[in-house]
């Protein structure tokens, strides 16, 4: 462990990181559409069980790792092993998820971008067609828009933890807040908006399944950034005297009010611009919303308050979900960052240029990959469908690997870190921790049913996207 390791200079600072890894593009489209379609306030409630009862454990359980060893994933199963060779595969996947899940998130962080300087021109209405997005692309100049967020990124990251991370996190996600809560001020005055309140937040609960559980847990899973290292790399730069039980449970909050408020602002929108919206119709795909069915909603606002408000608007809206965006890349790539400057003792400037060579190069094959090059966009078949390159880095690492990961952590914390050594770690900071139900049902959860309920999840995954099987029947 170095002496002269960076840390976060303050709770808040580390909280706020932590969140806008979590807060991503799929908590501000994807999560209140996928409640609205199956169950609302049923679906939100079962949400958030799973947040509090199965996901914040493994959260604490990552956290108290990385504290512990103050290394990146890779470092920390070799640390708190003790250069147990056995655990070395599962620190090396723990760095190698987050470095292609940079991948395809920096393509569509790219498009988000793109769509933003769009509406920053005065081309609503260009974006509004249905076949905008697929020219768009396949435009060259989707790697311009690539050159530019990269720089953003590099530009945050090469300041390190203080002056890099830290800095941009306290500004965009309060920015992220303000925005967010402005449009959904705005949305909630508009005709008919009450009618997606009341999908959005009233129970069903006739339309709870297995297949809803089963997608409501990966969803919190996923949200709360769980399996890809980065709450890990996040809180080895932290202090002892922090609390990483209560900054797991902000951080949780955090995530989980942003995706509730977001429905606030979507689900009306949908409803005013068409009141006949059948919501099992609508696209789970954050994709899908964002780029082809959002922009019709923005550009019909135009009837209330004209082109130029209803651009300002979609700015408004492009600029939230790019910050949302920013923040997540950054913790993303944070990790295999780390990994570098601890593992090969290489510079943060050196490691930034490692990764934005080797990322870089993958995040070009996978945007040439949706039309641009033939080979790349029928690069496989599996599960009875071709796949494109870019399909394929999303479908490994981001829908198989992370439940992967996080039964990685749950087996090593209890059965190889061992539980008393958890337990003194998650107490460091937090007083009331030892003997707390909060400590016994940790130790519990995480030694039982948390292990079963994750190799379900991924084992289940397996079959249905790469064999077209399903083996739960959902």
């Amino acid at each position: 462990m170095s002496a002269n390791r960076e840390h976060f200079s303050s709770r808040l600072g580390f909280i706020l990181a932590a969140a806008g890894s979590a807060v991503g593009i799929g908590n501000l489209v994807g999560f209140p559409v996928s409640a609205t379609k199956n169950g609302g306030g049923a679906f939100l409630l079962v949400y958030a069980l799973f947040v509090a009862f199965i996901c914040l454990p493994v959260m604490m359980a990552e956290m108290a790792m990385g504290r512990k060893a103050q290394q990146d994933p890779y470092g920390a199963y070799k640390t708190l092993s003790g250069n147990d060779k056995k655990w070395s595969f599962a620190g090396m996947l723990a760095v190698l998820t987050p470095f292609m899940i940079a991948v395809f998130y920096m393509v569509i962080t790219v498009w988000i971008f793109g769509y933003l300087a769009q509406t920053a021109m005065g081309n609503l209405d260009a974006l509004a067609d249905p076949n905008h997005f697929g020219q768009f692309i396949n435009q060259s100049s989707v790697f311009w828009y690539m050159l530019l967020v990269g720089g953003i990124v590099n530009l945050i990251l090469v300041g390190g933890v203080k002056q890099g991370i830290e800095k941009a996190a306290k500004f965009l996600m309060p920015a992220l807040f303000v925005l967010l809560i402005g449009l959904v001020a705005y949305v909630l005055t508009l005709d008919n908006a009450m009618a997606g309140v009341r999908y959005y937040v009233i129970p069903d609960f006739s339309k709870m399944n297995a297949s809803v559980l089963n997608g409501a847990l990966s969803q919190a899973f996923f949200s709360l950034s769980l399996g890809m290292g980065i709450l890990m790399t996040y809180a080895s730069y932290i202090s002892k005297k922090e609390d990483i039980v209560g900054g797991a449970k902000m951080v949780a909050v955090t995530d989980s009010l942003v995706a509730f408020i977001a429905g606030l602002m979507v689900l009306p929108a949908i409803f005013s611009f068409n009141p006949a919206t059948n919501p099992d119709e609508l696209s789970e795909s954050s994709v899908s919303m964002i780029f082809v069915y959002l922009p019709k909603i923005l550009l019909a606002i135009q009837s209330d308050i004209g082109y130029t408000g209803a651009s300002i608007v979609a700015f408004v809206f492009f600029l939230l979900v790019f910050f949302a965006a920013i923040t997540s890349l950054v913790s993303i790539i944070e990790v295999p960052t780390a990994a570098l400057i601890e593992e090969k003792k290489v510079s943060r400037k050196t490691a930034l240029m490692i990764l934005a060579g080797s990322t870089g190069a993958l995040t070009v094959l996978c945007t040439m990959s949706f039309g641009m090059v033939d080979w790349l966009t029928q690069f496989m078949s599996y599960g009875g469908a071709p796949k494109s390159l870019f399909d394929l880095v999303y479908d490994v690492f981001y829908d198989t690997i992370l439940p992967l990961n996080g039964l990685m952590v749950c087996l090593f914390v209890i059965y190889r870190w061992k539980k008393i050594k958890l337990s003194d770690e998650l107490s460091q900071g937090c007083d009331g921790y030892k003997g707390s139900f909060t400590e016994k049902y940790v130790n519990f959860s995480l030694s039982t049913f948390i292990p079963v309920i994750l190799l379900i999840i991924f084992v289940n995954t397996v079959a249905t996207k790469f064999f077209a099987v399903s083996l739960f029947g959902f």
